[in-house]
């Protein structure tokens, strides 16, 4: 069986060169740092991918810079932006009240050893906090005495990268063959496997929109939707409005709150003992050695 670990969240900087270099030291084992030439292009990076942290410095920001941090920090109010001060210039007073008049609210003076351990705490922090550590955190607890097996199985519906769509690429992924998945979830009364994968999509694309900067568009296509025509499709599908509605109606949290009430606080005695992992005794399985797929069951008594 496959395991799964959680997709590394992008620290996006705009740094000197020498600052670069330090932070990519200091950060090396919390996250991936990708270093930028200009504020659009952070802004591109904020719009296309996941970012845990911005960091800007303050040797290298000037004052015709603020209106792009300014729309920087109103347009993704999720993603903490961070002033990095290493040197201490005639300008710099000037650059850091700025920065704060225009939303940067965490300083990170490194001008000492002291600054950059804070820094790596902070970027270390900042890359736990996610929709999807909240939605396992809060699962566990809904699911407090359920086997490892099932509790495992709500961790990869956000641990699983956004490109798995389909019940079929998750049933690969965890080892399980799709029918054998779909028809352990059918014979526990449970709802279908597919509608848990599509409301864990819908709690990261809502998360995803709280940020004004992110479209419809762009969240249709970070979620791996094949068009925003789909996305809006699947809304509609699962929840009976538009796209639209979804945004002003659901943040990731609220939305993670209608999946445990449909989903899972329902099912919980179900849940309990539910194992989606569990392998049949071998003499209940023969493999089909002409397709190298599919199970069939063989009547009969059990041998002990």
């Amino acid at each position: 069986m496959a395991t799964s670990s959680r997709s590394t969240r992008a620290v996006v900087t705009f740094l000197t060169p020498a600052e670069r270099q330090r932070v990519d030291a200091v950060t090396n084992a919390a996250c991936v740092t990708v270093h930028r030439e200009s504020l659009d292009q952070v802004m591109a990076d904020l719009r296309s991918q996941s970012v845990s942290a911005v960091i800007v410095s303050v040797s290298r920001y000037q004052q015709q810079f603020a209106p792009s941090v300014a729309r920087m920090v109103r347009e993704f109010p999720r993603v903490p932006a961070v002033a990095l001060l290493t040197a201490y210039e005639t300008r710099s007073s000037s650059a850091l009240m700025s920065l704060g008049e225009h939303g940067v609210r965490t300083l990170v003076d490194a001008r000492d050893p002291g600054g950059w351990r804070e820094l790596r705490t902070l970027v270390s922090a900042n890359a736990q906090v996610s929709i999807d550590n909240l939605a396992i955190q809060t699962l566990r607890t809904d699911l407090t005495g359920a086997s490892d097996a099932c509790i495992r199985f709500f961790d990869t519906l956000f641990s699983v990268p956004p490109s798995m769509t389909t019940v079929q690429q998750l049933s690969r992924y965890i080892g399980v063959m799709p029918t054998t998945l779909m028809s352990r979830f059918s014979r526990q009364g449970i709802p279908a496997p597919k509608k848990y994968l599509a409301m864990a999509r819908l709690v990261r694309a809502a998360y995803l929109l709280e940020n004004p900067g992110c479209s419809l568009t762009q969240v249709s296509f970070l979620m791996e939707y094949s068009s925003p025509q789909s996305f809006s499709r699947h809304v509609s599908g699962l929840l009976n409005i538009g796209a639209a509605e979804f945004r002003r109606r659901f943040t990731g949290e609220a939305m993670l709150n209608k999946m445990r009430a449909l989903l899972v606080q329902p099912y919980r005695t179900q849940l309990q003992h539910f194992d989606p992992f569990a392998t049949p005794p071998q003499w209940l399985v023969v493999r089909n050695s002409r397709s190298g797929s599919g199970e069939k069951r063989v009547s009969g008594p059990a041998v002990n």
